[in-house]
């Protein structure tokens, strides 16, 4: 159908998956079927499309590139929404996690949880990835002992100007920015952002609006809200808790994302086995939680909300099971009752058939 989506999953082959699976979404009941699977990588967690959409890069959250993770480069077939592999790099670091494509198609930035680094890739015309063209090596620690005796660059965002990438360093209770150079795959550090001790900051989401930007806590189970001033700057605002005030059970935090009309924002909880809903303030960008949803199955890591906001996609990875949900207009969530089995699932990319 017109509306239909295809859904790239990235999951983790040391848990049993073969590799990127990709989906086929019906656009009007949210219902998922298998369309195949690109397989020969391992644990290709995390996956991000470039803007046109004709590529697909994954991260190989391993060391077993000479004692570092990798990236692989795809070609997407916009018809049947198979991936065809193009080639594949170190990252430098080891336990690659996430990356993002910047507007343009000219570079790939990875983190690498395990190492501690951040890592940036020049993209080829023909969608290839290049060999580093930086490596940023983080230093420095945090209170919890066993989560931050040394840094852990857990996620990476670009700005919507496409001059500044955000990354989470987990190990390190920061927030740092980044200003990217497009031309040669260079960052410098602009600026950075103290968390709370031992929050743990993981994963980092824009406002439609520009203004503000939302931040996970993975160890504190909170969301933090930060203003975003015209030159890039985060001011730290308000903290709320993701978990009901009476949970007393071991739970983490593990992604986050804001509505495409701006006004909620959802937080998955890995334990608790949930997703935390929070209104928005428009004019302030204050979050108040209305609710706390369960995703019908354990460890829940990525979601996603459809581009047109419509539904809501879980991904269980403990269950093997991803879980559509409408997303009703109050900001509620509803089981659509689809549910497709998928091992290991972990991370979410969205693309419209046919592109």
């Amino acid at each position: 159908m017109a509306n239909d989506l295809f859904a790239f999953i990235g999951t983790y082959t040391r848990l049993g998956s073969e590799g990127v699976y990709t989906l086929r979404m019906n656009g009007d009941t949210g219902e998922l079927t298998q369309v195949s699977v690109a397989t020969g990588l391992e644990n290709p967690s995390f996956v991000a499309l470039d803007p046109s959409g004709e590529h697909l890069y994954a991260v190989s959250e391993t060391s077993a590139f000479d004692g570092s993770g990798g990236i692989t480069a795809f070609g997407v077939n916009a018809d049947s929404g198979e991936l065809t592999q193009i080639n594949q790099v170190s990252t430098g670091g080891p336990g690659p996690c996430h990356l993002m494509i910047d507007s343009t198609d000219s570079l790939a930035i990875v983190t690498n949880y395990g190492g501690g680094s951040v890592s940036a890739h020049l993209i080829n015309d023909d969608g290839s990835v290049s060999e580093r063209t930086e490596f940023i090596q983080h230093e420095g620690s945090s209170v919890n002992p066993n989560r931050q005796q040394e840094a852990h660059a857990h996620s990476v965002n670009i700005d919507p100007s496409n001059s500044r990438a955000y990354v989470c360093d987990l190990g390190m209770d920061k927030v740092l920015t980044y200003d990217i150079d497009l031309t040669n795959g260079k960052l410098s550090l602009a600026s950075e952002v103290d968390e709370v001790a031992g929050e743990g900051p993981r994963h980092f989401t824009f406002h439609p609006s520009g203004n503000y930007v939302y931040v996970n806590n993975e160890l504190g189970n909170t969301v933090t809200v930060y203003d975003l001033d015209g030159e890039g700057g985060l001011t730290p605002k308000q903290t709320e808790s993701t978990l009901p005030d009476d949970w007393e059970g071991v739970s983490h935090t593990a992604d986050i994302h804001v509505s495409p009309d701006g006004k909620f924002v959802y937080c998955s909880n890995r334990g608790h086995d949930s997703l935390a809903i929070f209104s928005i303030d428009r004019s302030t960008g204050e979050i108040t939680r209305i609710g706390i949803a369960s995703t019908m199955g354990n460890e829940p890591r990525n979601f996603a909300i459809t581009p047109d906001g419509a539904f809501l996609l879980a991904e269980n990875q403990n269950s093997d099971t991803i879980v559509t949900f409408k997303r009703e207009s109050d900001g509620t969530l509803t089981a659509t009752g689809s549910v497709i089995n998928v091992p290991a699932p972990v991370c979410l990319q969205f693309l419209p058939v046919g592109g």
